[in-house]
């Protein structure tokens, strides 16, 4: 069995068929997961300036960038494994650079919480077994991660569960749109205006305080019974809640307080965000958005949309990432005006304007180390087929030693 690092539920169920050295097949995988085994279509290549070139030359300009570089950001490894990460942290306090990666954006506040210990949590098995009420809040899971349902949350049949979804669990969607989970949640669907979560956290507190709610106050009521009665519940925070109540995130820990029965579970993509902030956290006490100056300093200025749109940053090294994919196009022109290095194994957005481009190997496919899943535990990725292709680990160590 393999794991598969499609996404931040890591499943670890995978069957892989290699044949003469290739992946012919996968088992268990959903699409998303399948994809990411079978790897790259458009592989990475070196280059310099665009042009051809080999690794060690790559490298070496690499150095030789951030070395010249005023002001130098590391960003990314998102898809890096955590060794990976800790050797990036390490290359960051070495060049007294910014690091961050896509958690500033969108699911690092929420984690921070729960690495500071604001929030109650729980892991994916516990889930599984126990888990009676199930709150899918700005999160379509059957699109983001396939396999959170069927695996671990709404259909299994748990230790404490056995009559699965058709007895034992509800499932609960509140969100600004009809997503295909919302169709699993059989009726129960609550629909939101966008930036509407706020005011739907309040009613919902005076629902569950025994006050009416002036929004809504029959659905509230009837969503605050079912809540007040789940013997162990979970509601699975997405980054349609996160951006919504981002300017005041501590409501959401007002309404966990007042559901002592309750778990809060951050719904992560890349398969190893969860593992940067907490690799982050561990060195420096934050999970992003921090700049080495001596000691760790945190402002949201370093992140990497203010540090573009202020244009504070000279240097760019990408690994495990992809930001020119998802950053607005206001933001671009800057990225697009510094040298940028990339370290990826697949051609992406950002590798086509990046000065240097280094090729890496497919972690958990090509390589492996570890993870960190969504619910905080951590997984080890083994590899699957050979490959002359470095690690990433490797690269930055590289990239270290030659500076």
């Amino acid at each position: 069995m393999s794991t598969c690092p499609g996404c931040a539920l890591l499943c670890d169920d995978i069957e892989v068929v290699v044949e003469n050295g290739r992946i012919k097949e996968t088992k268990n995988a959903c699409r998303r997961g399948a994809a990411r085994i079978k790897g790259c279509t458009n592989r990475l290549a070196p280059s310099i300036a665009q042009k051809p070139s080999d690794i060690e030359s790559a490298i070496k300009k690499a150095a030789g960038i951030l070395k010249d570089a005023r002001a130098p950001m590391l960003f990314g490894f998102s898809n890096s494994t955590c060794e990976a990460q800790v050797k990036g942290i390490q290359l960051a306090k070495k060049l007294g650079a910014i690091i961050d990666d896509t958690s500033s954006f969108c699911q690092g506040l929420l984690i921070e919480k729960i690495l500071h210990e604001k929030f109650r949590t729980c892991t994916l098995e516990d889930v599984r077994n126990k888990a009676d009420v199930l709150v899918y809040w700005g999160s379509d899971a059957q699109d983001s991660q396939p396999r959170h349902l069927s695996r671990f949350s709404y259909f299994p049949r748990g230790e404490s569960r056995q009559r699965g979804y058709e007895e034992d669990r509800v499932a609960i969607a509140i969100d600004v749109r009809e997503s295909n989970t919302a169709k699993i949640c059989k009726g129960h669907f609550y629909r939101i205006q966008p930036k509407g979560d706020r005011e739907f956290i309040l009613a919902l507190l005076d629902a569950l305080s025994g006050k009416v709610p002036a929004y809504e106050p029959k659905k509230m009521l009837e969503l605050a019974a079912i809540l007040k009665k789940a013997e162990f519940g979970v509601i699975f925070v997405g980054i349609g809640l996160t951006y919504s109540i981002k300017e005041d995130f501590d409501i959401l820990v007002s309404l966990a307080d007042k559901l002592p029965n309750f778990h809060i579970m951050p719904m992560v993509g890349h398969y190893n965000m969860r593992g940067f902030n907490e690799n982050l956290f561990n060195e420096t006490g934050f999970v992003n958005r921090v700049r080495f100056e001596g000691k760790a300093v945190h402002d949201d200025k370093y992140s990497i949309v203010e540090t573009l749109r202020e244009k504070s940053i000279d240097a760019l090294l990408v690994a495990g990432s992809d930001p020119l994919s998802s950053l607005p196009r206001s933001l671009i022109r800057h990225l697009a005006s510094i040298p940028v290095i990339c370290i990826d194994p697949c051609v992406t957005m950002t590798s086509k304007i990046a000065a240097v481009t280094i090729p890496c190997a497919v972690s958990g496919v090509e390589s492996g180390g570890t993870a960190v899943r969504m619910d905080g535990k951590k997984i080890e990725l083994s590899k699957i087929i050979e490959s002359d292709y470095p690690t990433d680990e490797e690269l930055l160590t590289r990239l270290m030693e030659a500076l």
